[in-house]
């Protein structure tokens, strides 16, 4: 019993030594530095907003235009309040189209103003309850007419989207893509030497052969998720 006394002390002793120097140098476990690796959110998930202001409207939008003519660029569209409106005015040659926010996905479209009157007579028929075959169909015969021109060479500058969330440092749309048409009226694949069918992502080809709005189609190659 004597002898059982203090060999109990002695451990009392070490177990409390053990737990002090626990106590001043803690050290993390493994398992919680991974799971805090794992959870932590992206910086860029932490960086995206949804587009609810004219202004989010005009920054976006200007996405579709070159980089070095963002700034003189005009920008029109529907405003958050549904309005169709000039939402920046603009002293170049282009005119950006924003995203109409009332439809699902994001599309906005740059392209040279000598354009405008062709794309103002699609958006007037469209509000006139035209379908997307009728207005082909008038436009068609007001350009063999020349009442609408499409100068040759003219390029419009699509980005698009699924997604409306972006980035307000850089302005960038979550996934939104580039895709470039340039106009060439009543060209073929045989005035060109293009395809009618495109051979792969990213190659041009001629689409609406023959007709007023015959262009070159540039889309985008898909990315490695797709």
């Amino acid at each position: 019993m004597k002898n059982t006394i203090p060999a109990l002390l002695i451990t009392t002793m070490l177990i409390s030594c053990n737990l002090s120097d626990k106590t001043k140098n803690p050290v993390a476990e493994p398992s919680d530095t991974e799971t805090m690796t794992e959870t932590a959110p992206s910086d860029d998930k932490k960086q995206l907003k949804p587009i609810e202001t004219d202004e989010d409207l005009v920054a976006t939008a200007l996405m579709a235009t070159p980089k070095a003519s963002r700034a003189d660029c005009t920008v029109i569209g529907y405003n958050m309040a549904g309005e169709f409106t000039t939402l920046k005015e603009g002293s170049n040659e282009f005119i950006v189209l924003a995203d109409n926010p009332k439809k699902n996905g994001f599309n906005a479209a740059c392209y040279h103003k000598d354009l405008e009157p062709f794309m103002a007579r699609g958006r007037a028929l469209r509000e006139e309850g035209k379908n997307s075959e009728e207005i082909f169909n008038i436009r068609e015969d007001e350009m063999k007419s020349g009442k609408l021109t499409i100068p040759t060479g003219a390029t419009l500058h699509i980005y698009y989207g699924e997604q409306t969330m972006y980035d307000p440092e850089t302005s960038e749309v979550e996934g939104a893509k580039l895709r470039y048409v340039v106009y060439m009226p009543w060209a073929t694949a045989a005035s060109t030497g293009l395809p009618e069918i495109p051979a792969a992502p990213n190659h041009p080809w001629i689409m609406n052969p023959g007709t007023h709005r015959a262009h070159i189609m540039i889309s985008p190659l898909p990315s490695p998720q797709e």
